[in-house]
């Protein structure tokens, strides 16, 4: 593996942990993490006790970090809605309550800084 390879697939595993650990403080379950469907992965699936979440965790380093606009393309969406829909059929539990959120992990700090964009899913069309 190209070492910048590794350094940022490292830097992508330590942002969902910071994720899934931010998520657990707010009550959330987390029910999966990195589940993989064809070509597409969740990175996080939680629960909130009403709905189950689809959640996908983007990371940054460095001086700069842009907000949620323009960090999720409308395709990458649609990738990880599908993944999240096999993630329920294979559990039984289609037509459960399902919402996408985005969170974003800047590293640049002493402290990571976490943005929760709760319901970021662009109306995406959930059944096949």
């Amino acid at each position: 593996m190209i070492p910048n390879q590794r350094s940022t697939q490292k830097t992508g595993i330590e942002g969902e942990d910071i994720a899934a650990r931010y998520l657990e403080r707010e009550g959330y379950t987390i029910l999966e993490r990195r589940y993989h469907f064809e070509k597409a992965e969740v990175d996080i699936i939680a629960y909130d006790n009403r709905r189950i979440i689809l959640v996908e965790v983007k990371t940054r380093t460095g001086v700069s970090f842009e907000d949620a606009d323009g960090v999720m393309r409308v395709d990458q969406f649609r990738r990880i809605a599908h993944a999240g829909q096999a993630w329920l059929y294979e559990r039984k539990m289609e037509g459960s309550p399902i919402r996408f959120d985005l969170i974003t992990v800047h590293l640049g700090q002493e402290e990571p800084i976490v943005k929760h964009y709760i319901d970021a899913g662009y109306d995406l069309q959930w059944k096949r």
